[in-house]
């Protein structure tokens, strides 16, 4: 088979800012995977949640070595290319890229999407959250108009974990709350950005004013140490994301949390994706699928997963200007794959 890498730079409507900081564009990797007349796509996205960030020019270099290493074999060889990338010690985003391609190869041979391939029921998918980036209050109730102007929002996660500390966390909620529409439902995600003492102030605060869930209150290096703190002290559920990356983090984590956050960028595709939900579920865990600043190819490949899910954080692509691909559409609050083979994904008419 031939791998062809390609990057691509995306920009964002409105900047993000979370407890690490601001994005404003990201420089994402193109793939495709040719064999027996058939090409599947996938994508890689830069990421960083800690001290080895996975950025473009890593990504690129990582997807190009595996070139050689690969075009021996076909896209149905995956017991061996799965060895290969062990080998390799392939970075998740890479090879998140190359199994979607590999998934979307597969459904397009097989002339059936992926959620048919799989017997999932689209009528189970669950409508996505939109993201409001740490701001002012006034500058948070903005981000929320412009939601509302652009969907019919229903669901909203906030980001918190100000640097300007949890008082300034609890005016920009409620900022948000008098913005949005009555009966919206609100997430919290600090993305590690409160200690301990701060956590339990807040979780004990957003159950008051009807937040429904806290994402990742801690920070990844104390998480394992304080979430059995916080998890006997917190009135709401507590999610992980950047303390879960593999199905292997989820049984160390189980017994302090309500739900993992599968990315597929952290995962490295689908098929750990699939293992993730299952060893989630064994545990009654509840299961999010969320987003980095991923386009429409990477969050219509999650899409087909989307039955699977409790909550979906996959708004990304919708707050690209420039987003070179279009696949799973927005309907009545939801993303829900199309009918075309494999991912359904095209190229945009404007790229």
């Amino acid at each position: 088979m031939q791998l062809q890498v390609q990057t691509f730079t995306v920009n964002k409507r409105f900047p993000l800012t979370i407890s690490r900081g601001t994005t404003t564009h990201s420089t994402n990797i193109w793939l495709k995977v040719s064999h027996d007349g058939i090409e599947g796509w996938g994508e890689a996205s830069p990421f960083s949640t800690g001290s080895q960030p996975q950025t473009s020019e890593t990504l690129v270099a990582a997807l190009e070595e595996m070139i050689p290493k690969l075009e021996a074999l076909t896209p149905f060889d995956r017991q061996r290319i799965e060895a290969i990338f062990r080998d390799s010690q392939l970075p998740s985003s890479a090879r998140a890229a190359l199994d979607i391609a590999f998934h979307d190869w597969l459904g397009k041979k097989l002339g059936l999407p992926l959620w048919r391939l799989w017997g999932l029921d689209r009528d189970h998918i669950v409508p996505i959250s939109v993201t409001i980036g740490i701001n002012t209050p006034e500058g948070a109730k903005a981000r929320v108009r412009d939601w509302l102007n652009y969907l019919d929002v229903r669901v909203l996660k906030v980001k918190l974990g100000s640097p300007q500390g949890i008082e300034a966390d609890q005016e920009m909620l409620m900022a948000v709350k008098t913005e949005a529409p009555a009966d919206a439902v609100l997430f919290v995600d600090a993305n590690g950005g409160w200690n301990l003492p701060d956590a339990v102030k807040m979780c004990h605060w957003l159950a008051s004013v009807g937040v429904k869930y806290v994402e990742q209150p801690l920070g990844v290096d104390v998480a394992l140490k304080e979430l059995p703190q916080l998890y006997d002290q917190s009135p709401i559920p507590i999610f992980v994301d950047e303390s879960c990356f593999k199905s292997r983090d989820i049984p160390l984590l189980a017994p302090y949390i309500h739900g993992i956050n599968i990315k597929l960028m952290k995962s490295g595709g689908l098929t750990e994706a699939w293992r993730m939900i299952h060893t989630a579920k064994a545990f009654g865990l509840q299961v999010m699928f969320g987003c980095y600043s991923d386009s429409c190819l990477a969050n219509t490949a999650a899409s087909h997963l989307a039955p699977l899910a409790d909550y979906l954080d996959l708004d990304s692509h919708l707050n690209l200007i420039d987003d070179p691909f279009i696949g799973a559409t927005v309907k009545q609050g939801c993303l829900i794959p199309n009918d075309l083979p494999g991912l359904g994904v095209r190229k945009s008419v404007n790229s």
